[in-house]
């Protein structure tokens, strides 16, 4: 590295830098922009369940989306357990029951009780479907609030009117398991996709409360938001950036990698752009502030993202495409069964008990937990093995991904600037001995290469040795007098200017940084560093290539850099020196070909993309940001689990295909059967025998959702 230069600092900057590693500011304080987010709390009355229920996109925190959402968990909930309580006396005390299993234990007035209990159950419990039904209907989308609220109606209204004198059975056992098994499906699908997005909340969250204002010879602390352009700011060593800047008095390291995803930290000096957000190393800097509030870098990844989560929140999901339609089919099935009764010269009475057991028979408790049991269930099967899925709808189209974008540093690279190799030159000195000499030079620098010596130092268990005379060489070193010799550790221009000619071998990969240990003025040996490149990457890409999957890389690091990894990890592609809202362009003219694409980060600068893409995918080793603006997070960051992904997420989709193939057949061969299609031989199917029909479907929905278990293992050993 040309301009190696070296900096000594104290213990107490360098654990400053390590304890902002963190999103919150030095004291752990939220910025006043985050904090309205959370001020006061949610009129309950006032909740849009269907909306919600169906907009499983991200729902950014403090916004009002994310604390309905919690609530409607808390409310389905309790729902669910209430009406489930009252259900168990109308199922005891129903005739039709009775008669099915042979008992009979009538209460005095019993119609007038289980008219009273099924009230309750149909108001307070079935009030979520209602409002549903309300909100699809003026949106013109009928879907699985219509259906639901349809099939409890028609059986409330049926039932009640029985009680007051109609002849027919009534439906209130019906009714209220009904009910129950779809609270319980919508409160396991939603509390399955909780995981509202707080990307926006952390976002805001990187930026500090408040800045150093310098006015004259005094500075004042003064609030973010009081901030104007070309005010003069100080930012101490170990601090964030509080606004996009021109350095003017100064020079530090500063670690950009959350924001534009360098793997290094950059020296910045005199005249330099520094952004908001990013740490500041062990220099004190002043600087002029270019942009604030909506003009800032992070405020523009802030909107990126926002908008690229709106876009992608506007998908439906299966069970309301089969829902729509099987509305349309019940209503339809449902008035002709009573016009064509009626036109036969049947009772008006014995037509509307066809009519009402058809519009219960279309609503089976098996379309309403095909989808959220295999939701529940293949969440906690991936989340026992490293893959958090946080929205379903981008989890279930895996299956369609085509392109892989990768984000390298700490996605296929581990992100730590680390030591690749330690190679000797003299032959009296070993691997050990030039590490350790060259720790005793590079023990009080913050330069990155100086980090990645002692870490490595550090896991050897080397005692670093004392020095004397440290002397830094202008831009090309450092040396030293260690144990009596002395001791420089150089870049290869010292070396050209001294004419000490550099090995051959010196350079085995472009993404590598090499110093050389020269000791009393003889070439010792030399160390290699790189941000090295994580062992499951290769293997990675192999499955994805075999599986017919582009894979591509989209970096903020250097060409030179970007072109030794893609290359030797045999990449489709590489694309290097990207700021955020290019890997958000690469990503949509991914799209426009036709891709279905996959992008895969850790980063704040990745944050946009992710959520841009179909899929967006975070390692788990990175920033909360990344994770929460992504669909699926990799907990292990291990690049093979998206491998795995990929497979689980096929079997996942197949299992839901499975499931709604079951239970609307089940629809198409019950519903003609309730419509009295055999009458003329004397076979018409009646509601408690309907009922059996519907039981038994919805274990088998419930016995095949499980069959997904063996698959996830099955992906593993792919």
């Amino acid at each position: 590295m040309e301009n190696h230069e070296h900096h000594s600092h104290h213990q107490q900057n360098s654990d400053k830098i390590k304890s902002h590693k963190g999103l919150k500011d030095p004291e752990g304080h939220l910025s006043e922009k985050t904090k309205l987010g959370h001020e006061g709390d949610m009129d309950h009355s006032k909740m849009d369940h269907s909306k919600m229920d169906h907009d499983h996109g991200s729902v950014p925190m403090g916004m009002p989306g994310h604390d309905h959402h919690r609530m409607m968990i808390k409310d389905f909930r309790k729902r669910f357990w209430l009406s489930t309580l009252l259900t168990i006396p109308i199922l005891f005390f129903s005739p039709m029951i009775q008669d099915f299993f042979g008992y009979e234990w009538l209460l005095p007035g019993n119609a007038w009780w289980l008219f009273g209990l099924s009230s309750i159950v149909y108001f307070w419990g079935g009030w979520p479907f209602l409002k549903g039904f309300y909100s699809e209907m003026k949106a013109k989308g009928p879907a699985m609030m219509t259906l639901i609220s349809l099939a409890i109606s028609v059986a409330y209204f049926y039932s009640t009117a029985t009680v007051f004198g109609l002849d027919g059975e009534d439906f209130f056992w019906e009714l209220s398991t009904l009910i129950d098994i779809m609270l319980l499906g919508h409160w396991l699908e939603m509390k399955s996709v909780l995981g509202a997005s707080k990307a926006l909340q952390l976002l805001v969250s990187m930026m500090p409360s408040e800045a150093h204002l310098v006015k004259g010879d005094f500075v004042e602390d003064v609030k973010l938001e009081e901030l104007g352009k070309n005010d003069i700011i100080l930012i101490k060593p170990g601090e964030k950036v509080p606004a996009d800047s021109v350095i003017v008095e100064g020079e530090s390291y500063l670690n950009e990698s959350m924001l534009t995803g360098e793997s290094k930290p950059v020296k910045k000096g005199k005249d330099q752009k520094i952004i908001g957000g990013s740490i500041n190393g062990n220099g004190s800097l002043k600087a002029r502030v270019e942009h604030t509030g909506k003009d800032s870098y992070l405020n523009k990844v802030i909107t990126m993202v926002e908008e690229a989560q709106k876009s992608k929140s506007k998908m439906q999901n299966l069970s309301d495409r089969a829902a729509k339609w099987l509305t349309y089919i019940a209503l339809a099935v449902g008035f002709g069964t009573l016009a064509t009764w009626i036109v036969l010269g049947f009772p008006f009475v014995y037509a509307l008990e066809r009519m009402v057991t058809v519009m219960v028979i279309a609503c089976p408790h098996a379309l309403g937990l095909a989808i959220p049991l295999v939701v529940a269930i293949s969440t906690a099967i991936s989340a026992q093995n490293g893959l958090l899925i946080r929205n379903r709808t981008a989890f279930e189209e895996s299956r369609k991904i085509s392109a892989l974008v990768f984000d390298k540093t700490g996605t296929l690279t581990k992100g730590d600037f680390g030591v690749t190799r330690i190679e000797t030159v003299d032959q009296g000195f070993d691997a050990d001995e030039l590490l350790r000499l060259a720790s005793g030079l590079e023990q009080s620098s913050e330069h990155p290469i100086a980090v990645g010596i002692i870490k490595k130092v550090k896991e050897q268990k080397i005692n670093i040795p004392k020095l004397e005379n440290f002397n830094a060489i202008t831009g090309k070193g450092v040396e030293a007098k260690v144990e009596g010799k002395d001791v420089k550790v150089v870049s290869p221009g010292y070396l050209k200017d001294e004419n000490i000619s550099i090995p051959e071998n010196a350079y085995s990969s472009a993404a590598e940084t090499v110093v050389f240990i020269l000791v009393d003025n003889k070439l010792a040996g030399y160390i290699a560093l790189a941000d090295e490149i994580r062992p499951e990457s290769a293997e990675a890409i192999k499955v994805f290539k075999n599986n017919n999957i582009k894979v591509m890389m989209a970096t903020g690091d250097n060409e030179t850099v970007a072109k030794a990894v893609s290359e030797e990890l045999g990449l489709d592609g590489y694309y290097s020196e990207v700021l955020p809202h290019q890997k958000v362009e690469i990503v949509k003219e991914l799209q426009s070909k036709g891709e279905f694409v996959a992008m895969t980060g850790d980063g704040v600068n990745d944050a946009p993309a992710l959520a841009q893409a179909d899929v967006g995918i975070a390692v788990g080793s990175g920033t909360d940001v990344a994770a929460e603006t992504a669909d699926i997070i990799l907990v292990n960051s291990n690049p093979q689990d998206i491998a795995n992904l990929i497979l689980f997420g096929k079997a996942t989709y197949n299992k839901m295909i499975q499931n709604l193939v079951w239970a609307t057949g089940y629809n198409a061969f019950a519903i003609p059967l309730a419509a009295g299609i055999l009458y003329s031989t004397g076979f018409v199917l009646g509601p408690a025998v309907g009922a059996v029909f519907m039981s038994l479907s919805t274990i088998i929905v419930a016995i095949n959702a499980q069959l997904l278990k063996g698959k996830m293992r099955k992906s593993k050993e792919v």
